[in-house]
């Protein structure tokens, strides 16, 4: 009861989390589209392109984190966290396709360049002030939440944001620089180095996202956490590990454990040990999916040496 609470707790703040970021891209692409049009840069215009994508992903992110806080059912006996993967990625691939677009329209521009681009600076710097200061504390903050609720989907929001400071701020330099210099190339060109630097985040979710997606193995402190617990049963019956599997679906982790008993270990004291590795596992992590399969250790071996096999009486373990 106490564990469910925990999860529907890390539910909420997800979901507030997510609407946070769904009110905040919105009011920075009316400004950043507004100065835009106003002034006539294509940096402006690009990074108000990148906003509405982080809009659209601030939304998959919403509908992803209320469908994974779902309750298992028939059809999803592990849970609806693969949405959360699936959506982590649809954002990823929207990025790519925001840093390709920005990419194509500052090229172009780069060609047809001529003495009549010119556009007002002033209007867009103060844009990019606010752009950068707010899209700088509504990231840390999903990046908090991200972290403690072990989101995927809300990681991949605040990358977005997160280059959204960088690339708001190295728009914010080229204007002021465009400014000072009169030198109006420069704006296309920073639009160039704001697409890859959109490019890079994208990529990189892509291949982090698709990992959870393809039931990638969980990172290796995690695994590590595992065996150390496993260890600590040793002395209690456990006496050998023949196979740990893991993965995730968005937030849970899904450990299955092939694990070694005493031949003669009685069934109930066998499922006692079980249950404490469980929930030995559930104390190290908030969500999680525990299945543990026990066999004998004599199939390890030669069952005709095994001492358990030929004195019942020799069980070496420690009862609960």
């Amino acid at each position: 009861m106490e564990n469910a609470q925990k999860i529907e707790q890390i539910n909420i703040k997800k979901k507030l989390a997510a609407f946070i970021s769904i009110v905040s891209n919105t009011a920075l692409i009316i400004l950043k589209l507004a100065a835009g049009i106003v002034s006539g840069s294509i940096s402006i215009i690009s990074e108000a392109l990148h906003s509405f994508v982080d809009l659209a992903a601030s939304f998959i992110a919403f509908f992803s984190v209320a469908k994974s806080s779902e309750p298992e059912d028939e059809d999803h006996p592990f849970g609806h966290g693969k949405y959360e993967d699936l959506a982590g990625f649809i954002e990823a691939i929207l990025i790519i396709l925001t840093a390709l677009y920005i990419l194509y329209i500052a090229a172009e521009k780069l060609i047809k360049f001529g003495d009549e681009y010119v556009f007002e600076t002033n209007l867009g710097i103060i844009i990019m002030i606010v752009s950068t200061v707010l899209n700088f504390a509504v990231s840390r903050y999903l990046f908090y939440v991200a972290k403690k609720t072990d989101s995927i989907a809300l990681q991949s929001d605040a990358e977005h944001l997160s280059m959204d400071v960088y690339s708001s701020f190295a728009i914010l330099l080229g204007l002021i620089t465009v400014k000072y210099t009169g030198i109006y190339v420069l704006d296309p060109i920073f639009a160039i180095i704001v697409a890859a630097i959109i490019l890079r985040t994208g990529l990189g979710l892509t291949k982090k996202a698709s990992n959870n997606l393809l039931d990638g193995a969980l990172p290796e402190t995690d695994k590590t956490a595992v065996k150390n617990i496993l260890d600590s049963f040793k002395e209690k019956g456990l006496m050998n590990v023949k196979a740990v599997k893991t993965s995730k679906s968005g937030s849970k982790r899904i450990i299955q454990l092939i694990i070694f008993l005493p031949c003669k270990m009685p069934l109930l004291d066998a499922h006692i040990l079980c249950d404490k590795i469980e929930h030995k596992i559930m104390e190290l992590f908030t969500n999680v999916s525990v299945i543990i399969h026990a066999e004998p250790n004599c199939i390890s071996t030669n069952r005709d040496e095994c001492t358990l096999c030929k004195k019942p009486d020799n069980l070496k373990y420690t009862k609960f």
